[in-house]
């Protein structure tokens, strides 16, 4: 079978299969089968169920809390090795570690760069991810890098509620390109939350830079943990005169009191992707669009050879 001919197989870790089946389904091709085999001390072991010798392999899920998924990632990897795929494209919708991209403290780690060696001496050929943390962890990596942006379903979904007066919005210093990115995109004005903290996930202090009096405002960020930073903002936000403020942040990681967080917040809605399994029903606020199009569009691109620059909106 010559390479522009050569099969596909498409396969999910456990935590990320029902995001795994949309993108199948999108795909047109049916998630390949894994048996997993579990010892009484957690230890487990994932054999392929099928061959996929001289193939390309997508291996889909993203490395959220707890490790277990990204040793069972490993695992997967291993093994389309050694059953002597052609090729292992690491499908990560949410990169986990990725906040811990250099060393800001002595004597830590740069857990982002160990899991990019990992994931190659493991075997990978190439990885795809979208909205990593911080855009330098590409570099991390010696194999090919796709870094997808949820822009590509955001904007479609800001332009099609029609919203007036709009202003978009960071919620911190970090996230001002991001935000003067969309704003250009839309003709939109910028404003940037400034925050200062005491520890990670506590905000000692915050300042908004720039007008958002009349307007109606979209706060815009890579994840939302605990939600404290993008509630604060939309508290903020309001107080300066906004009409409305919304959220919009790529993965759910919604961690500790997240969900009451968002419930009680000034925010209007919360736009999410599918990149991290969220609860049902916790919050009214929170609104999921998929990611499954954007991922099966471009797996299908890279297996048939072709140009992604067309994905990259922003």
């Amino acid at each position: 079978m010559s390479e522009n001919h050569q099969a596909s197989y498409l396969f999910s870790t456990r935590t990320s299969v029902v995001l795994s089946n949309k993108i199948a389904e999108y795909y047109g091709q049916s998630l390949g089968k894994i048996n997993f085999q579990t010892f009484s001390d957690g230890e487990f072991e994932p054999v392929l169920d099928q061959s996929v010798r001289g193939g390309r392999v997508f291996l889909i899920g993203s490395t959220f809390p707890p490790a277990d998924n990204l040793l069972e990632l490993l695992l997967m990897i291993d093994a389309a090795k050694r059953a002597s795929a052609k090729s292992i494209t690491v499908v990560l919708p949410y990169f986990g570690l990725a906040r811990q991209d250099r060393k800001d403290q002595p004597r830590a780690p740069i857990g982002a760069k160990l899991v990019a060696n990992l994931l190659t001496a493991a075997g990978a050929t190439r990885v795809m991810t979208m909205d990593l943390h911080a855009d330098q962890i590409q570099g991390f990596f010696e194999i090919p890098v796709d870094h997808l942006y949820a822009s590509t379903i955001f904007i479609d979904y800001i332009l099609s509620n029609n919203i007036q007066d709009l202003t978009i919005a960071s919620p911190d210093m970090g996230g001002a390109k991001r935000a003067k990115n969309y704003a250009g995109h839309l003709g939109a004005d910028v404003v940037i939350a400034y925050k200062e903290r005491k520890k990670a996930n506590v905000i000692e202090d915050m300042f908004l830079i720039g007008e958002v009096k009349d307007r109606n405002v979209i706060l815009i960020d890579d994840m939302i943990d605990t939600a404290g930073t993008l509630c604060k903002a939309a508290e903020i936000i309001m107080e300066n005169g906004a009409i409305s403020v919304r959220a919009m942040a790529t993965h759910p990681v919604l961690s500790g009191n997240a969900y009451e967080n968002i419930e009680k917040s000034k925010l209007l809605e919360v736009i999410v992707t599918d990149s991290i399994p969220i609860k049902n029903n916790l919050s009214s606020k929170i609104k999921v669009l998929s990611c499954a199009p954007l991922f099966a569009d471009v797996m299908r691109m890279v297996h048939e050879h072709k140009s992604i620059s067309n994905k990259f909106i922003i």
